[in-house]
Formats: C-alpha cells, sequence, structure tokens
C-alpha cells in the first residue's frame, strides 16, 4: 500500500465511522441517541458539542446511510432522532405513526460536489462532470443509490448531463456518502461525487479539489429529521430541535456548506 494511500485512509477513517457510534459524553443524567445521515459527519458534531454548552445531556451519534437507518426505524430501532438526507424518510415514518405528533423538521438542503484529492491530476475544478470521462479514470465513487440520498443526486446529475451511460460502468459505490468519499481519497476511485458539507470537513478541505454540481441538475436536497414515539427523554429530543432550527444551529449548517430551507 503507497504512502498517499495509507494517509489518505487515516484522514477519512472518521468520516467512515458512519457505521459506528460518536458518543458526545458519557457521564450526563439524560440521553438522547440520534441516528444521523452520514453527511452530517462534522457539522452535526459542532453543532452538538454547542449545544451541550447549556444541556447536561448524553447525546450519542451513529452516522450512516438514511435508507438504512429509515429501514431500521420502521423495526424500532433503539434511537430517539433521526437526521435524515431526505425529509421524506421522516415524513414516512410519521405516516405509520411512529414519531411524536408534530415531531418532523426541515434543517438544511444538501448540495453535491465532483471531489479528488490535490495530488490527483484530473481538472475537476473547471471541467465539473465531464472531468469523469477521461480516459485515465477508472473509477468513480458514489454513495450507494439503492438506499443513500446522496447516491440518488448523483445518478441524477449524470444523467442530467447525459454522462450517466458513459460513467456508470465505472462506478463504485460506498456504504453511505462518507463512505464513498474514502474511496476516493485513499485511491480506491480515482474521483467521487458527494456531500459538499464532506467536502468542507476542517482535515480535508485543504487537500482536495471539488466542482459543485449546479442545483438545477439534481432533485433538491432537503434534509429532515424527526423525533420517535419511543425516545426516551423526549423533552431533551425537543430542546435539541429547537437549537438545531435556531439562529446558532443554522449557521452551523451554513458553515458546512448546507443551504438554509425556508424557516
Amino acid at each position: 500500500m503507497s504512502f498517499r494511500r495509507v494517509a489518505w485512509v487515516g484522514v477519512c477513517a472518521g468520516l467512515v465511522a458512519a457505521t459506528g457510534c460518536r458518543a458526545v459524553s458519557s457521564h450526563a443524567r439524560h440521553q438522547v441517541r440520534i441516528a444521523a445521515a452520514a453527511d452530517l459527519n462534522v457539522a452535526l458534531g459542532v453543532l452538538v458539542d454547542r449545544f451541550r454548552a447549556s444541556h447536561d445531556v448524553d447525546v450519542k451519534i451513529s452516522y450512516g446511510s438514511s435508507g438504512t437507518f429509515y429501514a431500521q426505524l420502521l423495526s424500532h430501532a433503539p434511537f430517539d432522532m433521526f437526521f435524515s438526507a431526505d425529509l421524506d424518510y421522516p415524513r414516512q415514518l410519521a405516516a405509520r405513526g411512529l414519531t411524536l405528533e408534530n415531531g418532523e423538521f426541515s434543517y438544511a438542503v444538501g448540495r453535491l460536489v465532483v471531489w479528488t484529492p490535490s495530488t490527483s491530476r484530473l481538472d475537476v475544478e473547471h471541467r465539473g462532470l465531464q472531468a469523469l470521462i477521461d480516459p485515465s479514470v477508472a473509477h468513480v465513487a458514489i454513495a450507494n443509490p439503492e438506499h443513500a440520498p446522496y447516491g440518488r443526486a448523483a445518478v441524477a446529475a449524470l444523467r442530467a448531463a447525459n454522462l450517466y451511460e458513459q460513467v456508470q460502468p465505472k462506478l463504485v459505490y460506498g456504504e453511505n456518502v462518507a463512505q464513498a468519499l474514502q474511496f476516493a481519497g485513499s485511491g480506491a476511485a480515482d474521483a467521487g461525487i458527494v456531500a459538499l458539507s464532506l467536502a468542507l470537513t476542517p482535515s480535508l478541505k485543504d487537500r482536495a479539489r471539488w466542482f459543485e454540481v449546479p442545483l438545477t441538475m439534481y432533485p433538491r436536497m432537503e434534509q429532515g429529521g424527526t423525533i420517535l414515539k419511543w425516545a426516551g427523554d423526549a423533552d431533551e429530543a425537543r430542546a435539541l430541535r429547537a437549537f438545531v432550527l435556531s439562529a446558532d444551529g443554522r449557521d452551523i449548517f451554513k458553515q458546512y456548506g448546507f443551504f438554509l430551507p425556508d424557516r
């Protein structure tokens, strides 16, 4: 394994913790367990740290694919809140009677980029999606479109650019958008179509180049959340939701490249 690959695996390991659980604290009396879309890997952690400055609560975050979490929540997976990359998933849970009344909320609008490490010779900054048909590109990483909203958005963007048929044989699928970024960063793929919020990760943003895909090329990615009906501490979950929707919460999402939905 080359030094470049080893280095990027180390840098991106935190993003692939999308399959694990981040404990923000372990000594608080109250607890809120969150299932969160992988594109929130950095932004939500920052937001929760800010929230805990004024709330004595233990917040535990598991990151992963929104579609996978949705399937688990249909079977009453042990989470109190769900932050999805697609607002439709919380709405479907509500329609099935699995959420608190009026528990749904819209918190951000996701954005898509074509991404490469700065060591790549691929000119994504100027060529955008067109760079992916370059003969030097063997693999392009995206999240699995079967259950990941960012994967579906990537496919939609390729179709809008009339490039899907050419790029499709090159596609490799991450379990979620964070893993797709890891593939591109580690050298397992030559480029990735991933979330802008992850491209802006402090440890990565100065070591990569990207092109923001025009919003007109894929369906609006309105991201939303909800509080589950079996939440152990509904009051703290509501307090966290209120902070997410506050000016401070919105500023954090904006800092990490999200558009903000109308209130």
